[in-house]
């Protein structure tokens, strides 16, 4: 065996960036999600945006009890992004558990670990999506049961929007609703968006409607806004990046309204 080497200590240290990357995101993500890491990677991360990921603990059936459990790991969950580093914006990637847990609960549970960062969740997203449309009569599409769908009508009418029509699928796990093909999901819009309607929502980020909102837009003629692809543009706002991104969707050529 030869001797090792011996091993020297360089006498000047590089110069360090402030940061790796210059804009920090992170993401609070179900223990089972399929389409949230992937979708925050394909439209947000960049050599200038980083997305940082943490996983809590879910297990399905979606029902609003099972989504309402995961509100005491939400603290835990942030405090394992970056710690005790600042990050310009952060997302709880769960529409239907935003809605159940309330806003206000998740900012406050997010905060406790992450004091003072800006806080997205899908439901809050997309509202300020199709206020930035300035439309108020829209249809919902959800892949849930009429048990998890009923939350989610009453937080947008709750918000001033006149529902036209809403639509769910029946699904109870996620991990289904991950497997819909985002075609189908334009076959949907086109079948359950209500003439009368100014816009379409999609919710849940668990669908890959992301990667299907140029394709609804065309189907329906009208705004289309989806959990994943309003929180990403309501992310990307955050960080004063306001670079339109059409393939996205019309949103991703937006400015974020003021609330």
């Amino acid at each position: 065996m030869n001797p090792l080497p011996e091993i020297k200590v360089h006498p000047k240290r590089p110069a360090l960036d402030d940061r790796p990357l210059d804009k920090r995101i992170g993401l609070i993500i179900l223990a089972t999600d399929h389409t949230s890491e992937p979708d925050f990677r394909h439209m947000v991360a960049s050599e200038r945006i980083g997305v940082y990921v943490a996983r809590i603990p879910y297990a399905n059936p979606t029902t609003p009890e099972n989504l309402r459990k995961m509100q005491p790991a939400l603290t835990a969950g942030a405090a394992l992004i970056l710690p005790d580093e600042k990050l310009d914006a952060i997302c709880y990637s769960c529409t239907s558990a935003s809605v159940v847990i309330g806003d206000a609960e998740i900012e406050a549970a997010i905060q406790a670990a992450k004091p003072g960062v800006p806080v997205v969740t899908p439901p809050m997203a997309g509202v300020r999506g199709l206020n930035a449309f300035g439309v108020r009569r829209i249809s919902i599409l959800t892949p849930y049961t009429v048990e998890t769908s009923r939350p989610m009508a009453a937080y947008f009418a709750a918000r001033g929007f006149d529902i036209a029509s809403f639509t769910c699928l029946g699904f109870e796990d996620d991990r289904e609703m991950a497997r819909i093909p985002p075609a189908a999901l334009v076959d949907l819009a086109r079948q359950t968006t209500d003439a009368s309607a100014e816009a379409l929502f999609v919710s849940c980020t668990a669908l890959r409607g992301a990667l299907a909102v140029a394709g609804m837009e065309e189907a329906i003629g009208r705004p289309v806004v989806t959990s994943n692809q309003a929180s990403a543009w309501n992310c990307f706002r955050l960080c004063g990046d306001e670079t339109p991104r059409p393939e996205f969707g019309r949103l991703m050529t937006l400015p974020l309204p003021r609330d």
